[in-house]
């Protein structure tokens, strides 16, 4: 079992230096507070939900909900099922601690950068993970705008609290949104496709997911007694939240529960192949020896057997299967939740604006390495021949060369390992979403992600999650991605604003006045990209040639 290694509710009471007393002054610094932080007791903070009531505490102003259920265990017989609804229950039930995250491959945490980096937050692991978290100024009827943050981790890992940058009072409280958060089934207890083996099992390629809309549906049907309007649902997620937005977005079922979307560092323009998915169901069957009629007894193993059956088959079968894309285990296009083809075809999310950002250095290749930090250029194209670093294709030298220069024209200050990240980085999938989409009448809008850590001798820069603390006015919480400090905050109260701008109303530019420069959306011919750095600004396509190039 993972282990805790700081609790959020403690760090956030030590560091925290966005949450402030009242709206007076949303900037002022935690420890000039003299007042009392924390308020819980037997009638404080007290919701109604529709299947009873849940309490919560008051932390620096903010009613904060954790571990809410949405949907009953999906044990035993609810495993590869829909999501029941929970048991209503009686009286007023707890809702003070971060409920269980779905069950995943252990991580082992060792003392290292990476772990400094990340700082991990995993409690309980078990099947009865359907749970999510509320942060709200008020429970009102102020009819706030809602975000529904889907956390990263591929379709196979992560959870609502996994970093300290998902963490939603900063956010709630300086911009007067409510905060959803919330878990739900990944990897092959959320994505085995059995419709193969019994037609009972018709949905359960897709249960990871459609837990997901139950979350959703629990907004729209609880979210006013929250201070929240479920009229105005934005959902975002990061790497593999981004691809959640985007497969959400693209299901018909999801009307009128979501309003507007935000994808980060990940995105998808169509889901698995059902017939490979189906496949790969049925050698799941043969490799444990069961027939159609036993699949009880897959309900009933333990999740730690099942998932190591079911991995060491996925990893077998994709040996000689195309069609079940990077990870195995997802949502697939079965024509009935989630379309066949490209996304973004279907009336039914026409109206559904779209922001997408990346970051510039994704992967950096030497976060751990000063020597190859300091790489030439000359070193740096041999690198990209190559393949250099993570995620990055080996281009040949021809190319190589080609696509440095077309990278270093858009940031001619950047080192030339700077330029290596970037070809990691790539954008192609992102505008690809984007094009689709921008097809539809709802506007889209692209951002660039580029600010600096001055942290690590500088070889961090705009890594992989690097942007959520920003958006979330939590650069105080992650310090350990941001250094902390003025310096980060600055950016981070612009991009706050510019999200709570398009949550409200559509568009980042109307509404608070966020320091950034004019926003313009995007268009397949002009490209619009917002860069966001210490002094943002806007470029029309700037990759376009690289991209281009490295399609070739």
């Amino acid at each position: 079992m993972k282990k805790v290694l700081l609790s959020i509710l403690t760090l956030s009471a030590v560091v925290a230096a966005v949450s402030c007393n009242g709206t007076k002054d949303a900037e002022e610094n935690f420890f000039s507070r003299t007042d009392q932080q924390l308020f819980i007791g037997d009638d404080i903070a007290i919701a109604n939900t529709q299947y009873g009531k849940v309490r919560g505490y008051i932390m620096r102003d903010t009613y904060t909900f954790l571990g809410i259920p949405y949907g009953a265990s999906t044990a035993g017989e609810n495993r590869f099922m829909p999501a029941k609804p929970p048991q209503p229950w009686e009286g007023v039930k707890d809702a003070v601690f971060y409920g269980a995250c779905a069950p995943q491959s252990v991580m082992r945490y060792p003392n290292n950068i990476a772990t400094f980096l990340d700082c991990w937050n995993y409690f309980d692991m078990t099947e009865d993970c359907l749970n999510l978290n509320v942060w709200t100024p008020g429970l009102d009827n102020a009819k706030r705008p809602v975000i529904v943050w889907l956390h990263g981790g591929g379709f196979s890992s992560g959870n609502s609290i996994e970093h300290h940058e998902y963490h939603g009072e900063n956010f709630s409280h300086y911009t007067n949104a409510v905060f959803v958060s919330p878990n739900h089934r990944l990897n092959s207890i959320g994505f085995t496709d059995f419709s193969g083996v019994d037609p009972k099992f018709k949905d359960s390629g897709n249960v990871g997911i459609l837990d997901l809309v139950e979350a959703l549906k629990w907004v729209h049907n609880n979210i006013a007694n929250f201070g929240g309007d479920p009229n105005n649902v934005t959902i975002i997620g990061q790497s593999g939240g981004g691809a959640k937005v985007c497969n959400l977005v693209a299901m018909p079922e999801t009307k009128g529960l979501i309003h507007k979307a935000v994808a980060l560092s990940g995105n998808a323009t169509s889901a698995m192949n059902k017939e490979a998915c189906q496949a790969l169901g049925l050698a799941i069957l043969k490799e444990a020896g069961l027939k159609p009629g036993e699949m009880n007894k897959l309900q009933e193993m333990p999740f730690e057997d099942y998932m190591a059956l079911a991995n060491k088959v996925q990893r077998e079968f994709a040996m000689t299967n195309p069609g079940l894309g990077r990870f195995g285990f997802g949502p697939i296009a079965d024509g009935d939740h989630i379309p066949v083809g490209d996304f973004f075809q279907s009336d039914h999310c026409s109206d559904v604006p779209l922001l997408i950002c990346t970051t510039t250095a994704e992967w950096p290749s030497a976060r751990d390495d000063a020597k190859r930090h300091a790489s030439s250029k000359e070193e740096v194209i041999k690198m990209m021949a190559q393949g250099g670093g993570r995620m990055a294709p080996a281009l040949g030298e021809e190319k190589a060369a080609a696509v440095y220069e077309a990278f270093a024209k858009i940031f001619p200050n950047k080192l030339p390992i700077e330029i290596n990240d970037l070809v990691a980085s790539s954008r192609a999938n992102a505008l690809r979403t984007a094009d689709l989409k921008v097809k539809q009448n709802a506007p889209v809008y692209l951002a660039w992600f580029d600010w600096q850590p001055p942290i690590l001798d500088g070889r961090l820069h705009a890594f992989h999650t690097m942007d959520i603390a920003f958006w979330f006015m939590n650069t105080d919480l992650q310090v350990s991605h941001t250094g902390g400090g003025q310096y980060p905050r600055n950016l981070s109260k612009k991009m706050a604003k510019a999200l709570y701008n398009f949550m409200a109303n559509g568009d980042p530019n109307v509404g608070k006045k966020t320091g950034l420069p004019d926003w313009p959306a995007y268009t397949t011919e002009e490209g619009a990209t917002m860069i966001l750095e210490d002094k943002s600004y806007v470029l029309n396509a700037p990759d376009k040639e690289a991209v281009a190039l490295m399609s070739r």
